[in-house]
C-alpha cells in the first residue's frame, strides 16, 4: 500500500509538472497575446488621434469656407442692393426726363401754332402741304377749329382729305 501511495504521489508529481509545464505555456501564449493586442490598441489609438485631427482640420476649413461665403454673399447683396438703387434712380431720371420732353414738345407745339395762327392762310395751306400727313396734322390739330377750315380750305383737295381724315383719328 506504501508503494500503492507512493506512486500515486509520483503520478500526482508528475501530473503536477505537467499540468504546470502547461500552465506555463499558456502563461507563455497569453503574455505573447497580450503584447500583440497591446500594439494592436497602440495602433487603433494612433489611427483614432489621426482621425480626430483630420476631423478637426476638416471643421475648420469647412468654418473658414462658409465664412468666407457669408463675407462674398454679404459683398453681392450690397451690390445688389446698389444696382437697385441706381436703377431706381435711373428710372427717376427718365421719367423726369421723359415729362420735360414732354414739356418742351408742347411749347415747342404751341409756338408753331402760333406762328401758323398768325400767317395767312394760303401761306400756311402751301407749307403744311410740303410736309408729311402725321406733322401736318399735329400741327393742325393745336390750332383752333376756325383757322383749321381756312387753312385746309386753301390747300389740294387730296392733301385736304387725307389731313383731315388723320385729324379725326
Amino acid at each position: 500500500m506504501k508503494i500503492f501511495i507512493l506512486l500515486h504521489l509520483l503520478l500526482a508529481s508528475l501530473l503536477s509538472l505537467e499540468t504546470s509545464d502547461k500552465l506555463f505555456e499558456c502563461t507563455e501564449i497569453f503574455k505573447e497575446r497580450k503584447s500583440e493586442l497591446l500594439v494592436e490598441l497602440e495602433r487603433i489609438d494612433e489611427q483614432k488621434q489621426a482621425l480626430s485631427a483630420l476631423q478637426i482640420a476638416t471643421e475648420e476649413l469647412l468654418r473658414k469656407k462658409e465664412s468666407r461665403l457669408n463675407e462674398k454673399e454679404e459683398v453681392i447683396d450690397k451690390k445688389l442692393f446698389e444696382i437697385k438703387e441706381k436703377e431706381s434712380s435711373i428710372k427717376q431720371m427718365l421719367s423726369k426726363n421723359e415729362e420735360i420732353l414732354t414739356e418742351i414738345k408742347s411749347i415747342k407745339m404751341n409756338k408753331i401754332a402760333q406762328t401758323f395762327a398768325k400767317m395767312k392762310d394760303a401761306s400756311a395751306a402751301a407749307i403744311l402741304s410740303d410736309m408729311n400727313n402725321e406733322e401736318a396734322a399735329e400741327i393742325l390739330s393745336s390750332l383752333n377749329p376756325k383757322n383749321v377750315g381756312k387753312i385746309l380750305s386753301k390747300m389740294d383737295a387730296k392733301k385736304a382729305s387725307d389731313l383731315t381724315l388723320l385729324l379725326a383719328k
